[in-house]
C-alpha cells in the first residue's frame, strides 16, 4: 500500500493532482550510497537521479508490481482516485517530447506541456523553489538515464467542477509563488542548503504544514502540523513541546536515515516511504543541513505539556488476566488481553520493546503521543511496511475489529503514551473503510449554484432596466 499520497480533504481543489510529479522511481533499488555520490557529481545525469530521489515521487509515479515511473498508481482522494502519469522518456505516452522549458514549466508553474493546468498534489508549489541548473540536470536524467516506458496510464474522471483545471490558474495567481529559492546572505552554506531541500525537492511543507478553507499551505504556521489523507504529518518546528526542539541534529540525521530512533519514535506509513525512498539515499551533509535548518524553523505552539517522545513508562497489568477466561464475546476483551495476545511477542511483557531496538518500546515513542491518534490507529490496521527492508510490524486489519482495535489502542495511550489522547470505534471504522469527506465537493457545488442565481438575478435585473418605458 502506498499510502503517503493518499490524500486529505485538505487537499481539495488543488489537493487532487495528476498531472506531472516529479521522480525518484527509479532510484528506489539503487544502492544509497551510488545514489549519495550524485550529489557532488559532475555528471548532469547522476546528478540529476540525486535530485530526482530528493524529490521522492516514487510512490505515485510506479503502481504496485509497475515499473519505476511508468505511472498507473490509483491515488486515493475525496474526489475520487487520480491515477498517477508516466514520466519516462516514453514519447507516446511519456514526457519524452517535453523539452526543458515545458519539463521547467511543469515543475515551478504547474503546467504541462499541452498548456493544462496541473493539480498541486504533484507539488510544484515546492519545486517552483528547484533551480535552473538543478532542473536542467533532472531533465537530463529523464531524459537519458530512465528506461521508456510505452504505457498509459488509466485516465482521471473527476466531478464537476474540479474536472475544469482552469480553475487551477486563479489558485495559482493568488497562493503560487513560482520563484526559485533565494539564498539568504545572513545564513551560512548548509543553512541555505537545508532550507533549499526543505522548500524545495524535498517539499516538506506539502505534507506537514495546515492548509486554509481554499487548501493552500497557511505560512504563519509552516511545518506546524497537517494532514496527508488519514495519516497526520506531525510538528516539525523548533517547538520543544509540539515540534522537534528537544530532538538533537544527530538523532534528526539517524531519522532520515533509518526511520527511527531509540527513546523518541519509528516512522510509518508516508514518512516511512519518504525516508525509503529519498531521504535515506541523500549524502550525509544534505542530512545535517536538513537538521540543522529544521532547528531554525519558527517555532509554533500547539498547547502540550510535554513532547510526543516523554510519554509513558515501562509497565504491565499481567495480574489483571491471570486466570481470566476470555469472554465468550470476544469484543469484551479488555486491553491488556488483546495486548498480550496481539503485541506481547514483538513489544514484550513492559512495552519495552526489543533489546537491539529494531522492535521500538511503546512508552518514548511519539506515535503515542500526539493528541492525533490516527497514526496508531493506521499502524494497528495496515502494520509497517518497509519498501527494501524487513517489515516491522504486521497489518490486524484482518484480525482485530473496530472495537478491539478501539480497546487496545486506548489501553496503549493509558499506558505508555499521552493519556488524554482517545481513539474511537467510529474513527477506526473510518480509517479502515478509506471513507471519503465529501464536504469540498457539496462545498463547491453550493458556491457555484449560489454564483450562478447571483449571475441569473443580475442578468434578469439589467435586462428589466433596460426594457423599462423611458419616464416622460
Amino acid at each position: 500500500m502506498r499510502s503517503i499520497h493518499t490524500l486529505t480533504p485538505a487537499l481539495t481543489l488543488c489537493a487532487v493532482a495528476l498531472g506531472l510529479a516529479l521522480p525518484a522511481a527509479a532510484t528506489a533499488a539503487a544502492p544509497a550510497a551510488d545514489i549519495a555520490a550524485g550529489a557532488t557529481s559532475s555528471d548532469p545525469v547522476a546528478r540529476g537521479r540525486y535530485l530526482a530521489t530528493a524529490g521522492d515521487c516514487v510512490a505515485c509515479h510506479t503502481a504496485p508490481g509497475g515499473v519505476d515511473m511508468a505511472g498507473g498508481l490509483a491515488l486515493a482522494s475525496p474526489l475520487g482516485p487520480i491515477y498517477s502519469t508516466n514520466i519516462t522518456p516514453s514519447k507516446t505516452h511519456g514526457i519524452g517530447n517535453y523539452t526543458l522549458q515545458q519539463f521547467s514549466d511543469a515543475l515551478r508553474h504547474g503546467k504541462r506541456a499541452d498548456g493544462a493546468y496541473l493539480y498541486p498534489a504533484m507539488p510544484y508549489t515546492a519545486y517552483a523553489k528547484t533551480t535552473d541548473v538543478d532542473i536542467a540536470d533532472m531533465y537530463a536524467y529523464f531524459m537519458q538515464g530512465v528506461r521508456p516506458v510505452d504505457r498509459a496510464s488509466p485516465p482521471t474522471a473527476l466531478p464537476f467542477p474540479f474536472n475544469i483545471r482552469l480553475s487551477m490558474g486563479v489558485w495559482n495567481a493568488m497562493f503560487h509563488d513560482d520563484k526559485a529559492y533565494q539564498a539568504n546572505d545572513q545564513q551560512p552554506p548548509e543553512w541555505n542548503r537545508g532550507a533549499y531541500l526543505v522548500q524545495g525537492l524535498a517539499h516538506c511543507s506539502t505534507c506537514h504544514t495546515p492548509r486554509n478553507a481554499l487548501m493552500a499551505e497557511i505560512g504563519k504556521k509552516a511545518l506546524s502540523g497537517g494532514e496527508v489523507g488519514p495519516w497526520y504529518a506531525p510538528n516539525i518546528t523548533s517547538d520543544t513541546k509540539d515540534g522537534i526542539g528537544e530532538w538533537t541534529p544527530q538523532e534528526l540525521v539517524d531519522y532520515m536515515r533509518n526511520g527511527h530512533v531509540v527513546g523518541k519514535g519509528s516512522s510509518g506509513g508516508p514518512m516511512a516511504e519518504a525516508i525509503d525512498h529519498s531521504l535515506s539515499h541523500l549524502s550525509d551533509a544534505d542530512l545535517r543541513a536538513i537538521a540543522g535548518y529544521l532547528h531554525t524553523v519558527p517555532a509554533v505552539s500547539e498547547g502540550s505539556t510535554q513532547p510526543a517522545f516523554s510519554w509513558g513508562k515501562a509497565s504491565d497489568q499481567l495480574d489483571s488476566i491471570r486466570g481470566v477466561a476470555l469472554p465468550k464475546d470476544m469484543n469484551a476483551m479488555t486491553g491488556p488481553q488483546l495486548y498480550d495476545g496481539n503485541c506481547a511477542s514483538c513489544h514484550q511483557a513492559q512495552g519495552q520493546g526489543s533489546s537491539d531496538g529494531k522492535l521500538p518500546a511503546l512508552f518514548h515513542n511519539s506515535t503515542l503521543g500526539h493528541k492525533n491518534t490516527n497514526n496508531l490507529v493506521l499502524a494497528i490496521l495496515e502494520g509497517v511496511p518497509r519498501h527494501g527492508r524487513d517489515s516491522i510490524m504486521p497489518a490486524f486489519a484482518h484480525e482485530l475489529s473496530d472495537q478491539q482495535i478501539a480497546t487496545l489502542s486506548n489501553y496503549l495511550l493509558q499506558a505508555y503514551g499521552r493519556p488524554d489522547a482517545k481513539v474511537t470505534t467510529d474513527q477506526v471504522q473510518r480509517l479502515r473503510s478509506g471513507a471519503q469527506d465529501n464536504t469540498l465537493l457539496t462545498m463547491a457545488r453550493v458556491a457555484m449554484a449560489v454564483g450562478a442565481l447571483v449571475l441569473l438575478a443580475l442578468v434578469i435585473w439589467l435586462f428589466s432596466r433596460r426594457n423599462r418605458p423611458s419616464t416622460p
